[in-house]
């Protein structure tokens, strides 16, 4: 295995403002561990707390929804993985970008959702999530693109990104963006 340009990496993460970078199979565990040094480094940089609780709500939304999704599949830990960011844009935004393998179709039913929600003001993703919030839920059906996914898009100060990049076997990589 040839030796990894950590250098080359901490200059990119730096210049893309990247305070947390996670790649790999994410337990609940892990999750709370990861959140709680994320919670930490919000805290030292001294960010609003509300800004601070934004930026974490999303964080445990988006990676929770990964494990769970491996989770209903049964993916064994090498597909079962996440890719989780957390870094600051040019207005010194934070932006928090999570990333899975996912069934074509189910990505595809993502994507669509996340550009229908794009599409609406705050009014809107409010009534949304009012809406969703009385729907009676089943016990046995598989939840996905519910009222996590209108939350963040409340917590986000413009419209969510997301894109789905196709692979051979039947399965895509999605990637969620949500900037606060």
């Amino acid at each position: 295995m040839e030796m990894i340009d950590l250098f080359t990496m901490r200059e990119n993460y730096n210049r893309q403002q990247i305070m947390l970078c996670f790649n790999g199979p994410i337990s609940r565990s892990l999750i709370e561990e990861i959140g709680n040094a994320l919670r930490n480094y919000l805290s030292a940089e001294q960010v609003q707390p509300s800004a601070a609780m934004d930026v974490f709500a999303v964080y445990i939304e988006m990676t929770q929804n990964i494990r769970h999704y491996a989770r209903t599949k049964n993916w064994a830990d090498q597909d079962a993985g996440a890719t989780v960011v957390v870094s600051r844009d040019g207005a010194g935004r934070y932006v928090v970008s999570a990333g899975n393998l996912i069934e074509r179709p189910d990505g595809q039913a993502l994507l669509e959702r996340v550009e229908e929600l794009s599409g609406y003001d705050k009014a809107q993703l409010k009534a949304a999530y009012k809406e969703q919030l009385r729907k009676p839920r089943d016990a046995d059906a598989v939840s996905g693109a519910g009222l996590g996914l209108i939350d963040i898009a409340r917590k986000a100060s413009e419209p969510l990104q997301a894109s789905l990049r196709e692979l051979s076997d039947g399965r895509a990589f999605i990637s969620l963006r949500a900037v606060m």
